[in-house]
């Protein structure tokens, strides 16, 4: 059996499952954007975006975009019904609140502590700091969804990030494209695997040391 790497919407699929009847739930720019496509099946889950649309749904299809509906990173979506539009500052109380069951973002690196840094790449100046250092802090969890490495094959879950931090100690739980991990006091703990690879095969692609959990499985679609 060849080895397979996840897709973008399979490893978002597989965060979306974790979403429970009611919880409001915020993606991030990217890759995370890609939850709100899932089929939530008979749960209610109430997407918020820091721009002010609060109870959207799947992206939109093409030919179906409305130009006044999009979320944080400017792809157009779909409204549910009951959605609201909302003030930016409004949108924000909710964040700062600690309203936000769950908040779904990417990063450039994860460290096996929780910490994560998505805002400053190295040698840029600047950077883009958005919502994140708020949703990092207010969210109740905080998901990540990222390629396993870097274009040039460089690890993403290390032992202690090398950028400027986004949120210190608060991942609970990373997908990539080669699997699903739990942050837990003792580092990143690997629950289910891409099809084909072996926990040697993301071992040799992962600085962190990964435990292994004894209920390995592949990973769920």
């Amino acid at each position: 059996m060849g080895k397979t790497p996840l897709d973008r919407q399979t490893m978002c699929n597989r965060l979306a499952m974790e979403f429970q009847d009611g919880w409001m739930v915020n993606l991030g720019i990217g890759i995370p954007t890609l939850c709100s496509n899932y089929d939530f099946g008979d749960r209610s889950i109430v997407f918020h975006s820091e721009n002010g649309v609060i109870g959207y749904g799947p992206l939109a299809a093409e030919g179906e975009e409305d130009a006044d509906l999009v979320n944080a990173g400017g792809q157009r979506v779909t409204l549910v019904k009951g959605a609201a539009i909302v003030h930016h500052a409004d949108s924000f109380s909710l964040i700062r609140g600690g309203y936000l069951d769950v908040t779904v973002l990417g990063s450039y690196e994860v460290a096996e502590n929780g910490d994560f840094a998505n805002w400053k790449t190295e040698g840029r100046k600047g950077g883009g700091i958005g919502g994140a250092m708020d949703l990092a802090v207010g969210a109740r969890r905080v998901f990540i969804a990222m390629e396993h490495t870097t274009r040039d094959g460089k690890p993403r879950l290390l032992k202690r990030c090398t950028l400027p931090l986004t949120g210190a100690g608060v991942v609970k739980l990373v997908a990539t494209n080669l699997g699903l991990f739990q942050v837990t006091p003792q580092g990143f703990l690997m629950t289910e695997i891409a099809p084909g690879y072996t926990p040697e095969d993301v071992q040799a692609l992962t600085e962190a040391r990964l435990d292994i959990s004894p209920d390995l499985t592949e990973f769920r679609t």
